[in-house]
């Protein structure tokens, strides 16, 4: 990409940009585009069936590269790795945030409703767009939104095993990329842009605000030891995260099957209890091996640890669910001003009960994350709701999609925004706590 063609984009463009899949730094004139023409087949790095990716020196009057047949281009490659770049990447700086877990810890159906959830409650609840920068990268997921909340609106009982297939280590998920005789094969990640509205309180800062969100999803089985190498670097982008989402399933903890008993709200078979800190302490050691920190120095970052299957233990918090952890607050400024802000202290208050249940099961999750990071808080979820019943055909967990009804499955991410992002989500004035 040529200074030419960089004038006619809008003058926010970024002096530097980061690959999402490779995560080399580059200048915006270094990116490389993709060949049109069905001719120009045969990548270097990517392989004969790919397009060839080229430096250009034409382009159209509108700014697009033209290739060596002629035809206009549309897509940008990394120079470096040949993957597919978004172009919001140019003028949005990358936000990279990690989510990862042990084997059916229910991270799948956590993301789905995620995203689900996060395009109506972003830009109507808190003014800030939420869209897919590259739609192709993020086909995986929408699938899964597709298939959990609007595939079937019937009211038959749907097994959930059925709706979203496990997180596999290769595939649809991973891009392999040739360096010479060294093959490599990078993690796909999910791809939006977050950015204020014309209404919201910021909106001057939009471009300042804005961010695209790459959002990395790992197999449980990509933190076994000897998964992480130089040929899969699988999991190093956590190095890169501003903030960490372990997600874990606190009822495949034999301790907390017991704690639960009778008292579940659901009557669901035994789950096969699953040993699941393993998974947490590799991660750490990755952590701490890829962003140089020490043993005894702790992570800066956020880890955000999110507790699945709430539908099936809330009562162990002492009270009815909480409501959305947002309020309407007032400008100290304009009284005119009514808007919707993050209420942290619900939030953290939530936290602090669900962590008195974990150190009475599982203290060395607890102990685990606490000594690696400065800021960790635990939140509970469910991703589909709380009619979860038992299909009586197959004796698995099952739901009528139409009335799936995720909670607080916005929250660990917009906790998170509000941690690594000041600004784009306002935020309630903390209660100061009684003094006893």
């Amino acid at each position: 990409m040529s200074a030419t063609s960089l004038s006619t984009r809008p003058s926010g463009l970024l002096t530097r940009t980061t690959c999402p899949h490779c995560w080399e730094q580059f200048a915006p004139e270094k990116l490389l585009w993709t060949a049109e023409h069905t001719d120009l087949l045969g990548d270097h790095r990517l392989g004969p069936d790919q397009p060839q990716r080229f430096l250009p020196t034409r382009f159209t009057v509108s700014g697009e590269a033209i290739d060596a047949k002629g035809f206009p281009c549309h897509q940008l490659a990394c120079p470096h790795c040949h993957l597919t770049i978004p172009r919001s990447l140019l003028e949005l700086e990358p936000l990279f945030l990690s989510i990862f877990g042990a084997p059916a810890s229910g991270k799948s159906y956590f993301l789905a409703a995620l995203t689900w959830e996060l395009r109506k409650t972003l830009p109507l609840v808190f003014r800030a767009s939420f869209a897919d920068a590259d739609p192709v990268m993020n086909q995986q997921l929408n699938e899964y939104e597709e298939s959990v909340f609007s595939g079937d609106s019937s009211d038959k009982l749907v097994p959930l095993a059925s709706l979203i297939r496990k997180t596999e280590e290769q595939g649809d998920l991973y891009d392999t990329v040739s360096f010479g005789n060294q093959t490599v094969s990078y993690p796909r990640p999910f791809l939006f842009t977050v950015q204020p509205q014309p209404d919201h309180r910021n909106a001057r800062s939009s471009t300042k605000l804005g961010r695209t969100v790459c959002l990395y999803d790992n197999a449980g089985e990509s933190f076994q030891p000897g998964k992480d190498s130089a040929a899969t670097p699988v999991t190093r982008h956590m190095a890169q995260s501003r903030v960490l989402f372990f997600v874990f399933d606190p009822t495949q903890d034999a301790r907390f099957q017991r704690l639960i008993g009778q008292n579940s709200v659901n009557e669901a078979p035994a789950i096969r209890s699953m040993r699941q800190e393993p998974i947490l302490q590799e991660a750490i050691a990755r952590v701490r091996r890829f962003a140089g920190l020490t043993q005894s120095e702790k992570h800066k970052r956020p880890l955000v640890v999110i507790l699945t299957k709430f539908d099936r233990w809330w009562q162990l918090l002492g009270g009815d669910p909480c409501p959305d952890p947002w309020v309407k607050a007032r400008s100290t400024t304009n009284a005119d001003d009514v808007f919707h802000a993050f209420d942290t202290n619900a939030v953290e208050q939530q936290s602090q009960l669900a962590r008195a249940v974990l150190l009475k099961t599982s203290p060395e999750i607890v102990t685990a994350a606490e000594n690696f990071a400065e800021d960790v808080t635990y939140i509970p979820v469910t991703a589909v709701g709380w009619k979860v019943s038992i299909d009586s055909r197959s004796g698995l967990p099952a739901i009528k999609p139409s009335e799936a009804a995720p909670y607080w499955a916005t929250v660990p991410f917009l906790y998170g925004l509000t941690r690594a992002l000041p600004g784009l989500i306002p935020t309630a004035v903390k209660r100061k706590q009684e003094s006893s």
